[in-house]
């Protein structure tokens, strides 16, 4: 699998944004897929999770009410709508696949990584 983020950029506190993951490979259909970012000097950490149908979802506290993760299988792409951005929010965004299905917040579960796209919210 192979994961191509995109959508980032500069944005004012309380803006929006919409990121995208495209996914290539036989095992797309079949992964779980999720959501990651780190901000400088800090630990990445869980943004989002969607199962393989995308029937299930999963979010970090600190994202709950704003974010809305979503795919579309038939064109192997998982999206991120971020909404009401914060300057906390600012950090490189990462998508990941985990073709056994997982989609959780342990990264280490996930087997394969985007290159990320930066995400920048000025106060």
């Amino acid at each position: 699998v192979q994961l191509q983020a995109s959508g980032g950029g500069l944005v004012q506190a309380g803006g929006s944004l919409r990121l995208s993951c495209a996914a290539s490979g036989r095992a797309v259909g079949s992964s779980g897929m999720g959501w990651f970012r780190q901000a400088l000097g800090k630990e990445r950490e869980f943004v989002a999770g969607i199962s393989r149908d995308g029937s299930s979802t999963s979010y970090a506290d600190s994202v709950k009410g704003r974010f809305t993760i979503s795919r579309d299988n038939r064109r192997n792409t998982m999206y991120l709508q971020m909404k009401t951005l914060k300057p906390e929010d600012t950090a490189v965004y990462y998508c990941a696949a985990d073709p056994e299905g997982y989609s959780g917040s342990v990264s280490d579960f996930y087997d394969y990584w985007g290159q990320g796209t930066q995400v920048t919210v000025s106060s």
